[in-house]
């Protein structure tokens, strides 16, 4: 008798339970055994698909959002993409603003999926009007009967990892990580999924990884917002010129930094040994790991969790584009393209 294939009613009942994979050939030479939740294999092909669903549905429950209601947000573009995605099947208007440093591609994406895209300047203070974290403010305000998510300040971006994303962690690993590493942007992602395996077990270590050009590793040692740890960067979705209180930083027990150069280098090398696809935040994340493996963080009792949270389709034009990584300064004769060269036959 053939077992019938589940029919799902949409494509948002295929958000979260994503897998865990052993991470086999890059980590070969650590100690420990290494893991990764893959969010890309979320239906938006990102981890930003748990916040935006759980939000909307959180303010239909409340009654905040209604049929024919618009949502506006900040992002550089995955979560645009997630809300976009919810949008479309629930029938809301979807305006985004976006930064950009944000790739072609993501932006292209958010356009496809029937979202009106503002780009604005990232290399701006937080509090310039020209700021995408302003602009949403502004559009908020002009669009009568809109919705602002505000991510960064949302405190259901937290609880969307809570409820999701640790207890399926701690499921998978059947409570035996010892470890969690984490890329941190709006802060979400770690602080929720931190929070559900610390209540499972405290002496889990919490690892976030941050980008040079960002103020959050020296806020969680110091407490201060240093204006001077900020200058350009290109790492997406990672790190911040402000501190959003959607990041719980008693929870997390370090911060790392990497640059731009390695976690572009690193995205690119998960490809090639792992098969695995993935975005520069994902590169940036184990790229982490590699540091952490370095100042001798793990042992052979160790067991690591890393989150990749998307897709590398999302960076075509950037950190897998050969032409994108020259003209950055990537290449040098330590690290030449890797690539297969391509053949035309004629």
């Amino acid at each position: 008798m053939v077992e019938k294939k589940k029919v799902y009613d949409n494509i948002l009942q295929l958000i979260g339970d994503t897998p865990l994979v052993r991470l086999s050939s890059i980590t070969k030479k650590f100690s420990g055994d290494f893991f990764a939740k893959i969010e890309s294999f979320n239906p938006g092909h990102s981890s930003k698909d748990r916040i935006a669903l759980f939000i909307i549905e959180e303010a239909e429950r409340k009654g905040i959002l209604k049929p024919g209601d618009t949502i506006i947000e900040t992002t550089s573009g995955n979560t645009g993409f997630s809300i976009a995605m919810v949008s479309i099947i629930k029938g809301y208007k979807c305006i985004l603003a976006v930064s950009s440093k944000s790739s072609n591609d993501k932006i292209d994406m958010l356009k496809t999926m029937g979202a009106k895209v503002y780009v604005c300047p990232a290399h701006v203070p937080a509090d310039d009007s020209r700021s995408y974290y302003e602009v949403a403010k502004r559009l908020h305000q002009e669009n009568e009967g809109s919705v602002y998510i505000n991510q960064y300040f949302n405190e259901l971006n937290i609880e969307a990892h809570y409820k999701t994303t640790g207890p399926e962690i701690w499921n998978q690993t059947e409570g035996q990580l010892t470890h969690l590493i984490a890329c941190s942007g709006t802060g979400g992602t770690i602080s929720g999924t931190a929070k559900f395996l610390k209540e499972q077990n405290p002496n889990i270590r919490v690892i976030g990884i941050d980008a040079f050009g960002s103020v959050l590793k020296k806020f969680h040692e110091t407490r201060a917002f240093d204006k001077d740890e900020i200058y350009p960067y290109r790492i997406e979705g990672l790190g911040k010129n402000l501190i959003p209180s959607a990041t719980d930083f008693d929870i997390i027990d370090e911060f790392i930094k990497v640059t731009d150069e390695d976690s572009a280098h690193t995205a690119r090398e998960l490809a090639r040994t792992e098969g695995l696809f993935l975005g520069y935040t994902s590169g940036a994340a184990m790229q982490g790991i590699k540091q952490l493996q370095e100042q001798g963080e793990f042992d052979e009792n160790s067991k690591v969790v890393v989150i990749f949270p998307d897709h590398g389709s999302r960076y075509m034009s950037k950190i897998y584009s050969d032409d994108w990584m020259e003209a950055q300064g990537f290449f040098d004769s330590k690290r030449e393209a890797e690539s297969q060269p391509i053949e035309i036959i004629k």
